[in-house]
């Protein structure tokens, strides 16, 4: 269900979210990324980020939302990575499961069927997002890795805001 009756444009995008033991394991890894820490109810993994969208357009996108295989896969967050051009210090997967580039898969091409734009430059690189305006941590596997159960996917609207975007949950599925 929409959260807002706001009928000016939107950010959106749709993202993998973690549920909240799992987001309090990640914020425990921010001391090895030194940056802008990303607020634990923030982390995500984005499948497809939308841009500037239409209010008029939310009832599709939680169509598209409603319509995803179940998100039910098991992630293991195993390498701490840096994206350089944005400084951004992020966790990864060694080995992104079949299911999550299948989901990734399924959603880009519903959007394509329905004609919703997206970013599509970029190859998907499933990643959480540790810390912004990030030093470069050493690239480096954790062990133990963190585990998760991904069960949530969101349609979710990023809001800037002076202290960085703030992100509300729209619909999940």
């Amino acid at each position: 269900m929409t959260a807002s009756l706001d009928t000016g444009p939107r950010r959106l995008f749709y993202a993998l979210w973690p549920d909240q033991a799992t987001s309090e394991r990640l914020a425990q890894l921010q001391a090895l990324a030194p940056g802008r820490a990303v607020h634990c109810d923030d982390f995500h993994i984005t499948l497809a980020f939308l841009g500037e969208q239409p209010a008029g357009v939310l009832p599709l996108l939680e169509q598209i939302l409603e319509n995803l295989p179940q998100a039910a896969m098991t992630l293991v967050l195993d390498r701490l990575a840096y994206f350089r051009r944005h400084r951004i210090a992020a966790l990864q997967m060694s080995a992104p499961p079949a299911a999550l580039l299948d989901l990734q898969a399924a959603l880009a091409a519903e959007l394509l069927r329905c004609r919703i734009g997206f970013d599509q430059r970029r190859r998907f690189q499933p990643h959480i997002t540790l810390a912004r305006n990030a030093d470069a941590p050493a690239e480096t596997m954790l062990a133990p890795p963190i585990v998760w159960q991904a069960r949530q996917v969101a349609l979710v609207q990023s809001a800037p805001t002076a202290a960085g975007a703030k992100y509300q949950l729209l619909a999940t599925h």
